[in-house]
């Protein structure tokens, strides 16, 4: 259960806040002045705290100090009633997670503390290799395949090398938790870690994220704002899709690479910083240089030193490893009582292709445990798109509106399964039928095929190594050119 400190003279506040956010996941504790504050936190040892820059014993900022000489590392937000006040902006730069006006705006400040609370587990819950199972709490990066030990070995390598680092992978292979074991195995572990989705974010924020902005940069900056790269001075910033960046931010996150510089939007200050970069993305950078959408100088910038995830239909050995972990795990947190896998159903898992990869493993048996009744996983517990529905023989070609109803069947076997990227898993099974049947139909000429298709070779192409890096045989002979 994760736990949350409240620090702040007004009870109505503390009283607010520890009713909209205390449940079953979350223990909140409140102090009313910065001695019990203090207190608390040493007691109560809390994952993120919401601290009042002005107390009725002491001020929020020494309380913050004190704290950040418990645990650096542990996110403080600040809230302050003052717009204006330049000891929240101090408090920022000192290394504060987050401060917010009063006041509360609990949706916001939800968002906050979900952040601040996820940040936490990254910083305090390391993720080990393998057999490591002596550091309790910690997260396994599980697999004993020849492809993860190399992965173990990349970041044995360059974890405690001050090098940027450029982590490539599809989505669901466990890019983060590389990142973290990265962050755990570096010389930077006591210094600021700061962790941004840059995805996550629209592009009109993303600089203000990164770079902060001073008061009327834009409409609506109505406070100076402390950015990531200067919060995490001395430490390291983890960048997860980074190929999401836009041009503009491409350009000054190339300029702070080489020289550790940069100005808040808005302002003429230049603020010197010390940061590690670690960056992610589950896209092809090389084709996005190809394409334009990506600075081909800031990919150089970026992959000093490049490991590749792979995706699970890679490294099938690591099913059952993988399964055993997770098992108990996800049978604990949802009440149930499974310990094991019915062959039909490993089976069935072995066979799959999980282009969700390790994160769909984790959804797909989540949803088995739920939909099970007894002590064991069976294949009916298994989603319908897993288990597949083949046709019987001698049965006529599928009319539009049937086939249509199989589209939104397997579409929904999806959801319930917990699919991401949903809109291109199921092009890429439509592409996967479509363009492998007409390439065997004209034997393999994409000329032909691309007629028939009434799309450009170009785009054919593009699919084709789309299917490809999903592990698809596209090579049926080759294209006379």
């Amino acid at each position: 259960m994760a736990r949350l400190l409240v620090v702040d003279d007004e009870p109505n506040v503390r009283y607010s806040i520890k009713k909209q956010f205390e449940s079953d996941a979350l223990e909140v504790a409140v102090a009313e002045t910065g001695r019990q504050g203090l207190e608390l936190a040493r007691q109560f040892r809390p994952d993120a705290v919401i601290l009042d820059v002005r107390l009725a014993d002491t001020s929020g900022i020494e309380v913050f100090d004190r704290i950040r000489e418990l645990d650096p590392r542990l996110p403080v937000i600040i809230i302050t009633a003052y717009a204006a006040t330049e000891t929240a902006i101090e408090a920022t730069k000192r290394g504060a997670f987050e401060y917010l006006l009063k006041p509360v705006d609990f949706h916001q400040l939800r968002e906050v503390v979900q952040r601040a609370l996820e940040l936490s587990r990254f910083r305090h819950v390391p993720a080990v290799f393998g057999d490591e199972e002596q550091i309790e709490d910690a997260e396994r990066i599980v697999g004993r395949s020849s492809a993860m030990q190399e992965v173990y070995k990349a970041v044995g390598r360059v974890a405690p090398r001050d090098v940027t680092v450029l982590i490539l992978g599809e989505s669901g292979t466990g890019k983060e938790l590389v990142a973290r074991a990265l962050f755990h195995h570096s010389a930077r572990t006591a210094a600021p870690f700061l962790a941004l989705n840059c995805a996550a974010i629209p592009e009109t924020l993303l600089e203000s994220e990164l770079f902060g902005h001073e008061r009327g940069a834009f409409t609506g900056a109505d406070r100076r704002r402390i950015g990531k790269f200067e919060q995490a001075h001395g430490g390291t910033l983890f960048l997860d899709e980074i190929g999401d960046m836009s041009a503009a931010t491409q350009a000054k996150v190339l300029r702070l690479l080489q020289e550790q510089r940069f100005e808040r939007l808005g302002g003429n200050e230049t603020i010197q910083t010390d940061v590690r970069l670690i960056a992610a993305t589950n896209k092809e950078l090389d084709e996005e240089v190809a394409a334009g959408r990506f600075r081909v100088d800031l990919l150089y910038r970026l992959n000093v030193f490049a490991i590749r995830v792979p995706p699970l239909r890679e490294r099938r050995e690591d099913i059952p490893l993988l399964i055993e972990y997770f098992l108990p795990r996800f049978s604990r947190s949802l009440g149930r009582n499974v310990h094991s896998v019915a062959p039909e159903a490993q089976r069935c898992l072995l066979s799959y292709s999980w282009p969700g990869n390790v994160r769909q493993l984790q959804s797909v048996l989540k949803y088995a445990i739920i939909q099970g009744s007894g002590d064991v996983l069976t294949l009916d517990c298994l989603p319908e798109n897993l288990r597949g529905n083949p046709a019987p023989s001698g049965t006529r070609p599928l009319t539009p509106d049937a086939y249509l109803a199989g589209l939104a069947e397997f579409t929904e076997g999806l959801l319930r399964a917990g699919e991401l990227d949903l809109y291109r898993r199921v092009s890429l099974e439509m592409d996967r039928v479509v363009l492998v049947t007409v390439l065997r139909h004209v034997k393999g000429n994409q000329v032909k095929a691309s007629e028939m298709l009434g799309i450009s070779r170009t785009t054919l192409r593009a699919k084709l190594r789309a299917l490809k890096r999903t592990g698809t045989d596209t090579q049926l002979s080759p294209d006379p050119d």
